[in-house]
């Protein structure tokens, strides 16, 4: 949508079912629009980070004498340069900028090289030693929640627990005229975008300004100023044209680092990400294992569901706790259940972070609440739009969590749609 040459947004009767013009979509067929890694300025340094090659261990010590002795190299910064707070996260404060005392996954960044060319950089991260204790590691939610597993973050692995309980469960099993149960699991995905992660930042009288591709600039200026330890009001962050992110740039990436390079030498400093380091470095979608149990009577309608979810959110919470939280509310599906007993647990392990993607936790629920609905179906000889039918969400329906929907619900009118073209394409013959 284009607001109008005063200023003034066009009326709501002007746009709707309109073709609009995107904001940015000139530039971007163009190719004028700037992106992060297109961005220079004069006199600008360049930055690498190095990164944990080891799963999880005791950070013993860094020596970077070697590397700052390269030519060319302006600085090698490791967490003890860091002025302010060292943890950053959405919801909780777990994630090192750079690690200071335990790495915890592949990929962890340990030091900050800052130097005039790419060579130079290249140069220095080889002469960086690391020394380390390596630690035993999890690479399952199971496994980190079983007792004796060893602690990633403090006493235990079981980062939150959700649980929502409606109705007696137990006794509609009982009645049911069919029960379903079985496992679904669900794998992680990287939202691989086309744009890699990069910024350039630069500080000027005292203002630190990041050019940075992200989804949450609010969120950056924040944690920025807590790791350089300066008020909010002397940091800036411009979102420069996103060239993808599907919520897997609302985490912290270059911001806190760009950040401390140019606040310490008083440069504008750049850095973009590889492939490789976007893979290794960045959240992820949530691995989970469902075990889903449903119960329906002789007719299809459903009596109870019984849901278990534990969602993998690797070495650090991001957005985990909320997601793994969206995932038991919509556990479910769009469909009304008397009785209900769902629990959903965010797990830490040794494995990459996961944090935001699209959907955020209900897919992967999806996958089992409608697995399950076509089973009960097959079990009870209905078609799978009949089953559906019978169940779907209307308006006065109750969800599992009590929330009454007083609006319009369009699944009916959806369903309704799809049978009569799956009708028409001959697709229900034999089904009731």
């Amino acid at each position: 949508m284009t607001g109008q040459a005063d200023g003034k947004m066009p009326a709501v009767s002007s746009v709707i079912g309109r073709s609009c013009p995107r904001v940015d979509g000139a530039d971007k067929v163009t190719g004028s629009a700037l992106f992060a890694a297109d961005r220079r300025m004069e006199g600008m340094l360049y930055a690498r980070v190095l990164r944990s090659t080891v799963p999880h261990a005791v950070l013993r010590r860094i020596d970077a004498e070697a590397a700052r002795a390269v030519p060319g190299v302006a600085a090698v910064y490791t967490a003890a340069d860091i002025p302010g707070e060292n943890r950053v996260g959405i919801i909780v404060k777990d994630e090192p900028v750079l690690v200071d005392d335990r790495i915890r996954r592949v990929g962890d960044p340990l030091a900050l090289v800052v130097a005039g060319n790419e060579q130079a950089l290249a140069a220095a991260m080889s002469e960086i030693e690391v020394f380390y204790e390596e630690l035993p590691a999890v690479f399952s939610p199971e496994e980190a929640m079983a007792g004796g597993a060893p602690a990633i973050h403090g006493q235990g692995n079981i980062q939150s627990v959700t649980r929502i309980v409606r109705g007696d469960v137990d006794s509609a099993l009982k009645e049911a005229r069919a029960v379903i149960s079985r496992r679904y699991t669900t794998q992680m995905v990287e939202h691989a975008y086309l744009e890699p992660e990069a910024g350039l930042a630069a500080v000027v009288d005292g203002l630190v300004t990041i050019w940075v591709s992200t989804q949450n600039p609010h969120y950056d200026r924040r944690e920025v100023a807590r790791v350089l330890g300066i008020g909010q009001n002397r940091v800036r962050v411009v979102q420069s044209p996103t060239g993808g992110g599907f919520g897997g740039k609302l985490d912290i990436s270059v911001q806190c680092l760009l950040g401390l390079a140019a606040w310490k030498t008083g440069r504008p400093v750049r850095m973009v990400y590889s492939r490789e380091e976007s893979m290794a470095a960045s959240p992820k979608r949530h691995p989970c294992v469902i075990d889903y149990t449903s119960a329906c009577d002789g007719d299809g309608r459903l009596l109870a569901v019984k849901v278990k979810i534990v969602g993998d959110t690797g070495a650090y919470a991001s957005y985990g706790p909320a997601t793994l939280k969206r995932a038991a509310v919509h556990a479910t599906g769009p469909y009304e259940v008397p009785n209900v007993f769902i629990e959903s647990y965010c797990v830490y392990t040794n494995n990459p972070t996961a944090g935001a993607m699209r959907g955020f936790g209900v897919p992967q629920v999806a996958f089992a609440h409608e697995s399950q609905m076509d089973l009960l179906a097959g079990a009870l000889g209905l078609d799978p739009f009949t089953i559906r039918l019978r169940n779907c969400f209307r308006p006065g329906g109750v969800t599992a969590t009590g929330q009454r929907l007083l609006h319009s619900v369009g699944i009916k009118e959806t369903i309704d749609r799809a049978r009569a073209k799956a009708e028409e394409l001959g697709m229900l013959e034999g089904k009731r």
